[in-house]
């Protein structure tokens, strides 16, 4: 009795916690997005209607009423997932450090490393290693991150010259892949690698080091104003 009653006043500790969660994230979507209450009210109404219509029309109104809420509360769900995934990167995009927000979600299978290059512009370069091999994310200015890119690719040759290295610059013009799609394009790419592989490769990587890993470095984007300190680490 007592373990039940310690796991009901969890679970009820825990619900409020969740709908403040999700109130928070359709205040952040709204504002990006005024019409993500009508989209959403939209699609559950027409859902719910075309199967209760269809329940009158075959003469099982109840069974397929139900049915009907089942699947406009999912379609609802679905739909808000998307808005406010969107919502997301639209704020995100164009701030420092992004990138590396969005390669902590990619997946099980990958690890990675924020912020293994950078210059005092806030040119960035991050690095994940999964079954496809190195991924170097960089954002910033694509002239500037050609010569962050080609540096680290050097640095990383010595101890994985075996390693097929894809590089992506985050951005909107050609040659680039937007924020959203960054996280799509890696999980597209070809698995070359087996399970010890990417450990072995992981290994060599963290033997060599990364330009901050003495540095703190804040997890997600990065403030607008945060600069390399003078006398900080230099490429090499």
């Amino acid at each position: 009795m007592a373990r039940k009653a310690k796991t009901d006043s969890t679970d009820t500790a825990a619900n409020p916690g969740r709908l403040k969660q999700i109130a928070l994230t359709y205040k952040m979507t709204r504002k990006a997005d005024p019409m993500v209450g009508l989209v959403i009210a939209a699609v559950g109404i027409v859902t719910f209607g075309v199967f209760l219509g269809i329940g009158f029309w075959v003469g099982y109104p109840i069974y397929l009423g139900i049915l009907g809420f089942l699947l406009a509360f999912l379609s609802m769900a679905i739909i808000f997932g998307r808005r406010a995934e969107r919502a997301a990167f639209g704020q995100m995009e164009g701030q420092p450090g992004a990138a590396a927000a969005v390669l902590q979600n990619v997946g099980r299978g990958w690890t990675t490393t924020p912020a293994v290059a950078m210059n005092r512009n806030q040119d960035v370069v991050h690095r994940a290693v999964g079954r496809a091999g190195i991924v170097l994310v960089a954002e910033g200015n694509p002239n500037r991150l050609r010569t962050l890119l080609a540096a680290e690719k050097k640095k990383m040759s010595r101890v994985v010259m075996d390693v097929p290295v894809h590089d992506i610059i985050v951005g909107t013009d050609e040659g680039q892949v937007p924020l959203k799609k960054v996280r799509t394009t890696m999980l597209k790419l070809p698995r070359v690698l087996s399970g010890p592989q990417v450990t072995a490769t992981n290994d060599r990587l963290r033997a060599l080091g990364d330009l901050l890993s003495n540095m703190p470095l804040p997890k997600g984007p990065m403030p607008k104003g945060m600069r390399m300190p003078r006398g900080g680490p230099k490429m090499r």
